[in-house]
């Protein structure tokens, strides 16, 4: 009976997350839909072509799904397309999907102007945008600080197996032989198993809540492939060569981890740098690029001569090589559409793609009007204003990751230092600890800090940036920033106790 109740529940929840989905989806999409429907409808296209439009649309694929859906209603069910909008806008998920379809099909039926409906309704888009942005970044925030009280509470477990081990308070953890030391099984357990598995949790939030700009993005992670190959290797070759048994001393061991990780990481982050330097300056330049478009268009010249006189500016910096191959081609007479095919070779940003798609449709279908193209301008402009808002928001969350390894680096290091000199003292319920025994467990620990900073790294790297390709590139200085403290910090305060002990 139980089980007969649970599994309502447990569809019911499963199909409420399918549906967020499918509405973030949609939502996502729409700013640029109504653009392509503004801009069009401007130039004097019906809404209807503008829909069939949309079925060739591949960089929109929830609404080419949702084009095509209302094409073949009207086409094979034989359907009036508002009638369509109005059974469409019933049955979506989005709220704000659903009052632009409404306020359409109301707008049409009461003999309204439909370019002046699109236009409001289209800036009422970007407003919600801008806002949902903002909403984001605060759950993104929260999300942040939830993770940082996880790494906390693994900090004060640490912390707490240092104390048990090295003092008769906790018998239960002494080993056999009554000697002070942690059980192997129960720390491999937290550090290997239990602490990655919740950072992977999180990184599944994460993954949901932002989402990246770039598409197609496989280079970084094709570059991991032999690194990981080489890396398994060495440490197969570590566990059972003898040779290479003197790198799993205590000592030497978080080192190997440490250079193990990097050379994972650094040849992605390499190439994910690479990519995101393109990527940005497209993003940063496109409004910039429009705008002279738009302004070269006002004076008379033609859509390609204006897009030509635009390419010429220099200052761009990466995306001004695709600028020159763009002005190149139009030059020798390639047409737009083979210009915008070749430009997706250059870049994998999602909006600047998206908006070169509309820049492009809008010249072939209306001409590429002034007024068009101002509109276009305009909220390419605004959506760069809302992204670059975004992004400093959450660069504060990007210093706290270094902040948070350091302190469990430096406080880990601490504690297991200061108990080990407190038992040299014979201090009451205190045995004293083998100084080999402490050494142990002091790697152990260190090689869980440097695990547990370099999964930070692709935590932070999916909530700054939205891909967790640019985790290879937060994992690379996380490790190097734990590493460094755990070197510092056991240096000086062994010299320090070195007096004591």
């Amino acid at each position: 009976m139980q089980m007969q109740l649970r599994k309502p529940k447990i569809f019911g929840w499963m199909l409420n997350l399918y549906a967020g989905e499918d509405a973030s989806r949609i939502n996502r999409e729409l700013p640029f839909a109504v653009l392509l429907f503004t801009l069009l409808a401007a130039s004097g296209v019906s809404i209807y072509e503008s829909w069939k439009k949309l079925c060739r649309i591949h960089l929109l694929p929830t609404f080419q799904k949702e084009a095509k859906e209302i094409v073949r209603q009207v086409e094979v069910l034989g359907y009036d397309p508002l009638t369509v909008m109005h059974k469409r806008a019933e049955k979506t998920r989005s709220k704000n999907y659903r009052e632009f379809l409404l306020g359409y099909v109301s707008s049409v039926r009461s003999g309204g102007n439909v370019v002046n409906y699109l236009k409001s309704k289209l800036r009422s888009i970007f407003e919600n945008q801008s806002a949902a942005a903002i909403r984001s970044v605060e759950r993104l925030g929260t999300l942040v600080e939830a993770y940082a009280v996880m790494l906390i509470v693994t900090l004060c477990s640490y912390i707490l197996f240092i104390i048990f081990a090295t003092t008769s308070v906790f018998e239960p953890m002494k080993m056999a032989g009554g000697t002070p030391g942690i059980s192997p099984t129960i720390v491999c357990i937290l550090i290997f198993f239990v602490t990655p598995v919740i950072s992977i949790i999180f990184m599944a939030v994460a993954h949901v809540e932002r989402k990246s700009n770039l598409v197609g993005v496989k280079q970084p992670y094709y570059a991991a492939i032999l690194p990981l190959i080489a890396v398994s290797a060495f440490i197969a070759a570590i566990a059972f060569v003898p040779q290479f048994q003197y790198l799993k001393t205590s000592r030497i061991f978080p080192l190997v981890v440490t250079v193990a990780l990097l050379t994972v990481s650094v040849p992605p982050a390499v190439v994910y740098m690479r990519i995101a330097k393109v990527n940005t300056d497209a993003e940063n330049a496109t409004p910039s690029f429009l705008r002279d478009v738009t302004e070269a268009r006002k004076i008379g010249l033609s859509p390609e001569k204006s897009i030509i006189h635009a390419a010429k500016r220099t200052g761009y910096g990466k995306f001004s090589e695709t600028l020159r191959l763009i002005r190149s081609q139009m030059e020798w007479g390639v047409s737009l559409r083979k210009v915008f095919t070749n430009i997706k070779r250059k870049i994998q940003t999602w909006p600047v793609l998206v908006n070169f798609l509309i820049l492009v449709e809008t010249i072939k279908i209306g001409g590429g009007s002034a007024a068009a193209l101002e509109i276009l301008t305009e909220y390419s402009e605004k959506q760069r204003d809302v992204e670059a808002n975004k992004r400093s928001l959450l660069k504060p969350y990007v210093i706290l990751a270094f902040i948070w390894s350091v302190l469990i680096a430096l406080t880990t290091t601490m504690v297991a230092m200061t108990v080990y000199a407190l038992t040299q003292i014979s201090l009451p319920g205190a045995t004293p600890m083998p100084l080999q025994v402490m050494e142990e467990e002091v790697s152990l620990f260190s090689i869980g800090i440097i695990l547990q900073c370099w999964l930070s790294g692709f935590f932070v790297g999916k909530v700054n940036e939205g891909t967790f390709a640019a985790g290879f590139k937060y994992s690379v200085l996380l490790v190097l920033t734990a590493y460094i403290s755990l070197v510092l910090s056991q240096t000086f305060l062994g010299g320090m106790y070195s007096l004591v002990t």
